[in-house]
């Protein structure tokens, strides 16, 4: 080997070097063939090589057409190029089964080698220290008579070490979780311009860390480091194992008429066989190695079979989400129902975290430990702030979803299996559509209203507290956002789910999606402000980056093994570095917005002029009430005392509908509107009408604006327009 050539790779992997552990060694515990025509098959394959005590230890199980005496050459190989190689006479050594070798099964139990130190010299230290390392070994039996090689197999090296890790994917879920926690708090606080900000930039994180997971789904042969890197992001898809959950999909699908594949179950049965006759070292290392398989092309020896363990040539191949789940240790057959179970344990979760917080609040009113302004939009009108958030649910589930519905409908798992992928993604698709189509109804109202999108998205609570998750991160004249958005994450997802044969298609569709996309946000620039446009469009060349490593790892550029392997490094770095700083900015981000007094001055007003639109329903209410109470010369507390104005919950009774304007027309006054464009009941329009003074209720004040109500639902052509006053969003916007 060159010297110049493992130069190269450790310049470029100097940087990983930390994960390094005091005992050094390269194991492997699979194999798979590496030549047309094989005289020997074998169905387990371990080998150490130890360069402390300048050892090679394995072990072979397997079945053998070949006889006569024979030597073998082992190649040891990393990121493409050869570290190292030796010649090994089974007879000088004294392995009885392989010298010589005859037809039939060949049982080797764990021999030791000796390796020259001169030898060993030549293998980079590097190679015992960078994380899922890049390594293969080829074993060549050749018979001493012809000289020419009878059978060859390949395994995968390790040396244990990996950035797939369960503590950064907690790190990442739990601060991911934390910063939308930390919106929904601060928007209860009232300070809505914060929570806007908080939330977008959180929803951006989660997207990215989706994105990260739709490369580990691909079936490209992924650098093991790429492979292991990705897996961290895998519990924001859904692919996280419990294991009474996978008995429950297990029982889930025999009892609806589906086979569950058995491959982890055997593969876990040759592995405790393997352990049994190894060092203690090496039992450590087998154990974690068997959920450590990075190949692009997986095949797994064992009693099973086929894609689901049912082939007949005792070989399983898994490959991008089957690869994943692998991983995971979670069957192929559970794979989808594991994501659909956390999905909706993931919204259940929610909806009872709003009751629960629902009522901590309410208890700390009455018990006097809390002002009763604290969360009042949220106590008034919790209802349509719940169902909201479940709509935010299905948005932040939707990619999850596309991808292992749609490619349920490639595996049929059981029929109960599909008519649940049917109906869920369907079902999202229905709800996302029409949301969609709603909020571009509502701003192209205002706009002929108003001439400004912004009123009427932003002033109407029950608008933006239903319908603003599609919008709200979006400049106000941008609303129509939403709609490529969706149909970026649903052309991704479909390649990702129905593209698993053939991984050098979805690579290349991904790049297409990503170019484009990249290339729309740079020139629409649709977010709210220069900071979140900047904050996404960083996302999303990081995203065109991935899928362009991702085209050159499938092999179509035709590059040396190096240029793959260090392309998979300094994949690994820039996102390891990115993730970095995006963490850092959300969850900085969140922690000031939760412990400032006013952390609205952090960021600059909307150019959209949303503020002025957006009002707190606890101060609209005080001085609403201040104003009517002066005005009637009544006390401070009146019809609102103790309960505000409520969030109205029908929507055809606000400014997103307006079904109900002919019966209004033919009843004009019977109730006057409530602060939420809802109809108020009597107790508060009698007052409102006969407490003010008559010129009042005769002429309209100077500079009056008509109300959306009176455009929408015809109050202006009836006499008793002129006694309609203001809306009390216009008094509270300026609009008076």
């Amino acid at each position: 080997m060159k010297l110049s050539s493992a130069s190269l790779a450790s310049w470029a992997l100097v940087g990983l070097s930390s994960f390094a552990s005091a005992e050094r060694m390269l194991y492997s515990d699979s194999l798979n063939p590496c030549q047309a025509t094989n005289n020997f098959s074998a169905t387990q394959f371990d080998v150490v090589l130890t360069p402390s005590n300048n050892s090679l230890s394995f072990s072979v199980v397997g079945v053998s057409t070949i006889q006569g005496n024979i030597t073998i050459d082992l190649v040891v190989s990393a990121y493409g190029l050869q570290i190292y190689a030796t010649t090994l006479d089974p007879c000088s050594l004294g392995f009885t089964g392989l010298c010589p070798m005859n037809e039939g099964q060949l049982n080797l139990p764990q021999s030791n080698v000796p390796i020259p130190a001169s030898s060993l010299a030549n293998v980079p230290g590097i190679a015992y220290t960078v994380p899922d390392l890049d390594a293969k070994v080829k074993v060549y039996f050749n018979s001493t008579t012809t000289g020419q090689s009878a059978a060859c197999v390949e395994a995968s090296l390790s040396n244990g070490k990996t950035v797939d890790q369960k503590a950064v994917a907690w790190a990442l879920a739990v601060i991911s979780g934390l910063a939308l926690v930390a919106s929904a708090i601060t928007s209860g606080l009232g300070h809505s311009n914060t929570a806007a900000h908080v939330a977008a930039n959180a929803l951006a994180l989660f997207g990215y860390f989706q994105a990260q997971a739709f490369i580990g789904m691909t079936a490209v042969p992924l650098p093991p480091v790429v492979a292991s890197w990705t897996q961290n992001f895998q519990w924001s898809m859904g692919i996280i194992r419990v294991g009474f959950l996978q008995d429950i999909a297990t029982w889930y699908q025999r009892s609806t008429g589906g086979k569950p594949s058995s491959v982890l179950s055997s593969l876990g049965t040759t592995s405790v066989e393997v352990q049994k006759r190894s060092m203690e070292t090496v039992y450590k290392l087998m154990k974690r190695a068997a959920y450590q398989v990075h190949d692009s092309i997986l095949r797994a020896r064992s009693n099973a079979a086929g894609s689901n363990g049912q082939d007949t040539a005792n070989t399983v191949i898994v490959r991008g989400i089957q690869r994943v789940g692998f991983r995971s240790g979670i069957e192929v057959t559970n794979i989808f129902l594991t994501g659909y179970i956390f999905f909706m344990i993931f919204v259940v979760a929610v909806v009872i975290g709003v009751l629960l917080f629902k009522l901590f609040c309410e208890l700390l009113v009455k018990m006097g430990h809390m002002k009763g302004e604290k969360f009042l939009d949220f106590r008034n009108g919790w209802t349509t702030v719940l169902k909201g958030i479940m709509f935010r649910m299905v948005l932040i589930g939707f990619p999850q979803m596309v991808v292992l519905c749609f490619w349920e409908f490639t595996q049929n798992d059981s029929t109960a299996e599909m008519v649940l992928a049917v109906l869920t993604i369907f079902a999202m698709l229905s709800i996302l559509a029409w949301a969609s189509s709603k909020v571009i109804r509502l701003a192209r109202r205002s706009i002929s209203m108003h001439k400004n999108p912004a009123y009427i998205l932003y002033s109407d609570p029950v608008s933006l507290n239903k319908w603003g998750f599609l919008y709200v991160q979006f400049k106000a004249t941008a609303y129509y956002f939403i709609v490529p958005f969706l149909i970026y994450i649903l052309a991704k997802g479909l390649f990702i789910a129905l593209g698993q044969g053939a991984g050098t298609v979805q690579a290349i569709g991904l790049v297409v999606i990503e170019a484009v996309y990249l290339i729309t946000i740079c020139v629409l620039r649709p977010y709210m402000d220069k900071k979140t446009n900047g904050f996404n469009i960083a996302i999303t060349v990081i995203n065109f980056i991935s899928a362009v490593f991702l085209l050159v790892f499938t092999g179509i550029f035709d590059q040396p093994g190096i240029v793959t392997g260090v392309m998979g490094v300094i994949f690994f770095v820039y996102n390891a570095v990115f993730s970095t700083v995006l963490l850092l900015i959300v969850l900085i981000a969140s922690i000031i917005a939760v412990v400032a007094k006013n952390p609205d001055t952090r960021y600059q007003p909307m150019r959209d002029d949303r503020g002025s639109f957006i009002k707190s329903q606890s101060h609209l209410n005080h001085e609403l009430d201040a104003l009517g109470a002066t005005a009637r010369g009544e006390s401070k507390h009146g019809w609102t005392s103790g309960k505000g104005a409520r969030i109205e919950e029908d929507e055809d009774d606000s400014w997103s509908g307006g079904s109900s304007s002919n019966e209004r027309q033919q009843q004009p006054f019977q109730g006057q509107q409530t602060a939420y464009g809802g109809p108020g009941g009597t107790a508060r329009s009698q007052p409102a009408q006969s407490g003010m003074p008559a010129a009042q209720q005769q002429t309209q004040a100077p500079g009056y604006q008509a109300s959306p109500y009176e455009e929408n639902r015809g109050y202006r052509g009836n006499g008793n327009a002129a006694t309609a006053s203001p809306s009390p969003w216009q008094r509270g916007a300026g609009y008076e």
